[in-house]
């Protein structure tokens, strides 16, 4: 899969997209501008453990702040942030590539420079996009966690899923969530046989395919942690485009689980930071990335998440599983059609 050059998004999509996020949700909270020592960070709900352990004391005893976090999904901080646009209450956010995408069509961010944000000179080139917009802070990989009481011997190959003896022990995300793209584009390469360059863009054939996997679904997700706990308890023995930030700590843990890299390759799924545009305490919020992206807090990150850290200064975090590949999708091709793939999956396994 290789970069492409990014499609306009209207604000119809934006709105299809993230139609399902209740209004309680997009509501600003209670406060409605933060204390000068306090800012309001969205992030994804899977982050908490770290946010709370790592980040929050490091930006208390660094900066003073006092981090509030909101942890949800990227496309429920995407509407929070469209719906508030002229009373922003989030001053970061922290949320997946192909969200980012639209945000920045939509005009919600303010670009990240080596000024505001020193560390930027230090992060991999490929980590910093649109000139700023946003930038990856950490990189976890995806594949396919699974229960080690059942399954002992590992999940060799993606076709495991489709396997008869897996019959409703596979709970696989839902296309809102951003792993949930992972299936998708797993099972259009299984379908075709293509390179997954190719086969990221045969997407009837991976509709065609994931009916196929129906029966071994007990159900699909949305919030990660309530499948990963099934997990745990062997209610399920595999949970599809799990990544590696959350499966590897909780093996480290001692919870019989793990994450495998199949055969066929695996996914890399970056996570990105930005400034929102008019957000409360910008100083503030531009040191906060900051931090985000320093020495210290991304070795801690990395750590603690089984992440790839993006500043180059850094030798932290998950090792790659070698000899399988690694995925990365056309973001641009996944934000223009998301909606209608997120209708239609829907409607596939509503059925």
């Amino acid at each position: 899969m290789t970069e492409t050059t990014i499609k306009g998004v209207t604000r119809r999509r934006l709105l299809k997209t993230t139609a399902f996020a209740g209004a309680g949700l997009l509501a600003a909270p209670s406060i409605l501008r933060a204390a000068d020592n306090e800012i309001v960070i969205g992030c994804a709900g899977s982050h908490t453990a770290w946010m709370e352990a790592v980040v929050a004391p490091h930006m208390k005893a660094t900066l003073g702040a006092d981090i509030l976090f909101e942890g949800t999904k990227s496309t429920v901080n995407l509407e929070k942030m469209a719906s508030n646009r002229d009373a922003p209450y989030l001053s970061v956010v922290q949320m997946d590539d192909p969200v980012m995408i639209i945000a920045v069509e939509e005009g919600l961010l303010t670009p990240a420079t080596p000024e505001l944000v020193p560390n930027m000179v230090d992060l991999r080139p490929d980590a910093v996009h649109m000139d700023g917009m946003w930038c990856n802070y950490v990189q976890p990989w995806a594949g396919v966690a699974y229960n080690t009481d059942f399954l002992p011997g590992g999940v060799p190959n993606w076709n495991a899923l489709w396997a008869p003896e897996a019959k409703e022990k596979l709970i696989i995300p839902g296309l809102r969530n951003t792993e949930g793209m992972w299936t998708l584009f797993m099972a259009a390469h299984l379908a075709t046989g293509k390179p997954m360059a190719e086969a990221q863009y045969e997407i009837d054939a991976a509709f065609d395919k994931l009916a196929q996997l129906k029966p071994n679904v007990l159900t699909t997700y949305s919030v990660m942690s309530q499948a990963f706990n099934l997990l745990e308890q062997g209610e399920i023995t595999m949970l599809s485009g799990n990544f590696s930030s959350y499966a590897l700590p909780r093996k480290a843990q001692g919870v019989p689980v793990d994450l495998a890299a199949p055969a066929e390759g695996i996914f890399a799924m970056p996570s990105g930071i930005c400034l929102v545009k008019g957000g409360p305490n910008p100083e503030l919020a531009a040191a906060y990335v900051n931090e985000m992206l320093g020495p210290e807090l991304q070795a801690a990150v990395a750590e603690f998440s089984a992440s790839v850290p993006a500043n180059t200064t850094v030798k932290a975090g998950a090792i790659i599983p070698e000899g399988v590949p690694i995925h990365a999708p056309d973001w641009a091709f996944v934000s223009k059609n998301r909606a209608d793939w997120i209708d239609r999956f829907d409607k596939l396994m509503a059925a």
